[in-house]
């Protein structure tokens, strides 16, 4: 039986795993490290990623691995949207590079 693959974001890992953490007496290692690494790295709550993710999929010039991406990088410069995107040599548009930074922005203020 092979279950679909689903991106997920950083706080939404840590928020699985604390929540395992509390069900079980002890988490495996890779666990433990994978909570770990979250907990250092999730810069948002897990519900305002949610938020984030549905309003950066509303827009029709990215995907949802971006979507997801850009979550849990949170940029906050033109340059960090482009280098998000390069790999896939997607040639998006000042505005919409713009756009997607007013959009984190609501949620994610260093």
């Amino acid at each position: 039986m092979s279950e679909e693959s689903k991106p997920v974001t950083i706080s939404e890992v840590k928020n699985i795993l604390t929540k395992l953490s509390k069900e079980r007496e002890e988490l495996i290692y890779e666990q433990k490290i994978a909570l770990e690494h979250a907990q250092k790295f999730a810069k948002i709550t897990h519900s305002k990623s949610k938020e984030l993710i549905k309003e950066l999929n509303d827009l029709e010039f990215i995907k949802e691995k971006h979507v997801y991406k850009i979550a849990d990088l949170l940029p906050t410069t033109e340059d960090e949207v482009k280098t998000i995107l390069a790999k896939e040599r997607l040639s998006i548009g000042g505005n919409e590079i713009k756009k997607i930074l007013e959009i984190v922005g609501k949620y994610f203020i260093e």
